[in-house]
């Protein structure tokens, strides 16, 4: 009896399992040598402890045989990118215990699933396949709506596309068509305002009424969070951060500037290196907003873009994104404009494989912005040469 690690991707099937669903009856001629080997295989993959009888029966200790039949389903679709055929597996589970533990596990499976889409290099695939995502880790909210990993990928998922497939559509029609990029900004705003509840849900779950107490009082609420939540809170402020910067027009809203301003400083003091700057990024378009800073705004955002630059090792076209279309917009400096927004483009998208898709994005977004200079800058500020 006890733990087995096992590194095995073999799927057969080496036994059947016996008609209470808790005994495992290995059925081939070798049965203790192929009945131990098997279940060293399917308890390994949960870490379910077990017992090898010497008539080579398996006794699994306190799981149900439609458990580890789930739990085996669960990863080996994970392995084989087939969550959705596993999703209808569990969902079809007798048994509260057996559906509730494979649907922990598909959303285990699904929360990890984030990196996999960041190294990606082709956003037009990632435009299509995400929805489908979103989707099914919604589902599984819906079985199991305190798990942690699928609120946290519901609000970054959530986020992350409504900037890259949604909003960015809306900025690059505009010109075009300004009924139909209002529609997407009205589709946008939905989408985060959908990721910032998910955010929410995920805090609280550790701290109860944090929303309550948020709306209270920003930072004392914010005191609570350690920097285990970062990742949580982050995806939370930046998709509250987004709805405000898309709703301006809409003054209960706006009113919640104070809330993402206290959830951002306090990340920055938890883990300022988070995501390789990620906070810093998002800093240098929100001291131009941030109301009774100490000091001048540009020279606050210029600190958060050097450190920025720094934590990304200058890999990352984030930071020069962010500064290009805010300050350098703000102070009319057009030949700054262009030159942070080259350093973008130039930018090796496969230096830093798990921010690959983001950088691709954030060269387009590059190239849009370059495409507009006549409309940002006054004609006689467009060869003005930037600042020492």
């Amino acid at each position: 009896a006890g733990w087995k690690p096992c590194d095995t991707a073999d799927w057969e099937v080496c036994g059947t399992f016996a008609a209470d669903l808790t005994t495992f009856s290995h059925t081939r001629a070798s049965a203790r040598r192929e009945t131990s080997d098997c279940l060293v295989l399917r308890c390994a993959l949960e870490n379910v402890p077990f017992e090898t009888g010497m008539n080579g029966t398996g006794i699994f200790r306190g799981f149900s045989g439609a458990t580890l039949i789930a739990g085996a389903v669960a990863r080996g679709a994970r392995r084989a990118g087939l969550v959705g055929v596993a999703l209808v597996v569990a969902l079809g589970l007798g048994g509260c215990s057996a559906r509730k533990y494979a649907i922990n596990q598909l959303g285990n499976a699904l929360a990890d699933s984030g990196t996999t889409f960041a190294g990606d290099d082709d956003p037009e695939l990632v435009r299509g396949a995400v929805p489908f995502s979103l989707k099914l880790i919604e589902g599984l909210l819906a079985e199991t709506p305190n798990h942690r990993g699928l609120l946290l990928a519901a609000a970054s998922g959530f986020t992350q596309y409504s900037f890259a497939f949604v909003a960015e559509d809306a900025d690059e029609l505009e010109d075009k068509d300004l009924a139909a990029a209002n529609a997407l900004r009205a589709r946008a705003r939905k989408l985060y305002t959908r990721a910032r509840n998910y955010g929410l849900r995920g805090l609280a779950a550790a701290h109860p009424g944090f929303e309550m107490a948020l709306r209270a009082n920003p930072k004392s609420a914010v005191a609570q969070l350690t920097k285990a939540e970062v990742a949580l809170a982050y995806w939370t402020a930046a998709s509250w951060g987004s709805l405000i910067g898309i709703s301006k027009d809409n003054p209960e809203i706006l009113a919640d500037q104070l809330i993402v301003e206290a959830l951002l400083d306090r990340l920055l003091t938890l883990d300022e290196a988070f995501g390789g700057g990620a906070i810093h990024q998002v800093l240098i378009q929100y001291e131009l907003a941030r109301q009774g800073g100490a000091g001048d705004a540009v020279e606050r955002a210029r600190k958060h873009f050097d450190r920025a630059v720094v934590l990304a090792g200058g890999k990352q076209a984030g930071p020069f994104v962010a500064w290009a279309e805010t300050v350098s917009v703000k102070n009319q400096n057009a030949a700054e404009f262009k030159k942070l927004l080259a350093q973008a483009l130039a930018v090796n998208v496969d230096a830093q494989p798990e921010h690959r898709l983001e950088n691709l994005i954030l060269q387009r977004r590059a190239r849009w912005l370059l495409s507009r200079v006549d409309d940002l800058f006054l004609p006689g500020e467009l060869g003005a040469p930037p600042p020492k």
